[in-house]
């Protein structure tokens, strides 16, 4: 959002299908026909999120998508089938196409087939329209800062008023990352890794013509900001500068508070601050005792086996995808 001169950023566009609209994969709104009308996304497929997609980029900058990959996939590890408004339906004489509006609730499973192997709802030559890059945080670090927006008092800003466990995403992150190896999208290059990893790790692709395994790991980021950045930059070809890690002008900060005003609540971190900059100390290394302990002191003893339950399910997904983050 700091190169709004040769960027448009858009803030995780596939979460108004995902939660609102017709194609909806998430239960989180299921029962909440108000709150899906009230979000304004109620009649967004994901066609209609990439069609504003091809319309930001048709006004001639890059686009940069910040989003989440579980938006693309049934939660749950389900069997992906394609979301009916990019389906290509065989249409008889005297057959309509309602592809835009799945008849039944909850919508998912979809009345489509599915591409083999492909885990997501996005169709693979759609896929193939997107560079990408990867953002991964430990789960012992990120599961914990997400239960906390769906709890009392941050939950009524968030507006999530339960913690759904299929709601962190590293299990569709791992296999839409094997995935696009596997199809020759990403890999066998890995960003600031002479050799590319290969064998137990994996499938290195077909084509061996994909773009460079760009994975970036938040504790890294935090901890060399400046070099981690560089590095994303000249793997996904944006020309680097250090003014990117700051957004301390007015317009800056307004440009921040409007993509982050969807979703409230779960990006005040980075709004009450202007700058990346090191952190003065790495973060501390806990044992899973002191870890529980500082979980049931802030959330409760129930609260704090359900974030441990959560965090050891994602935990080998996370190390499969730390093995490729970048190194400065």
């Amino acid at each position: 959002m700091t190169r709004p001169d040769i960027l448009t950023c858009v803030h995780e566009p596939f979460g108004d299908a995902f939660y609102y609209g017709p194609e909806r994969l998430s239960e989180r709104y299921e029962r909440d026909l108000q709150g899906r009308q009230d979000s304004s996304f109620s009649d967004s497929t994901y066609k209609t999120v990439m069609e504003r997609l091809e319309k930001g980029e048709a006004e001639g900058k890059r686009l940069f998508i910040k989003d989440i990959t579980y938006y693309l996939s049934p939660p749950g590890g389900k069997p992906a089938k394609i979301a009916p408004s990019l389906a290509r339906r065989k249409r008889g004489v005297g057959t309509g196409d309602n592809s835009d509006q799945p008849a039944k609730e909850p919508p998912y499973p979809y009345d489509t087939e599915g591409e083999p192997d492909n885990p997501t709802v996005v169709p693979t030559e759609l896929l193939k329209k997107f560079h990408f890059a990867f953002l991964i945080r430990h789960p012992k670090r990120a599961i914990p800062s997400y239960y906390k927006c769906t709890v009392p008092p941050q939950d009524k800003i968030t507006g999530f008023y339960d913690f759904m466990p299929s709601e962190a995403g590293y299990d569709e992150m791992r296999r839409l990352f094997e995935y696009l190896r596997s199809i020759g999208e990403i890999g066998p290059r890995i960003v600031g890794q002479e050799a590319a990893t290969n064998g137990t790790n994996g499938a290195n692709g077909t084509g061996g013509n994909g773009v460079e395994i760009c994975v970036v790991d938040a504790d890294d980021l935090l901890d060399k900001p400046g070099a981690i950045i560089e590095a994303f930059c000249k793997s996904v070809g944006i020309e680097y500068s250090p003014k990117m890690l700051r957004w301390d002008t007015e317009e800056e900060q307004e440009r921040a508070r409007k993509a982050f005003a969807k979703w409230p609540g779960f990006h005040d971190d980075a709004l009450e601050h202007s700058e990346l900059k090191p952190r003065d100390h790495k973060k501390e290394c806990k044992s899973a005792e002191e870890e529980n302990a500082a979980w049931t002191k802030a959330f409760g003893d129930d609260a704090a086996k359900v974030i441990r339950a959560t965090v050891d399910k994602n935990l080998d997904d996370y190390e499969f995808l730390k093995q490729f983050a970048i190194k400065v």
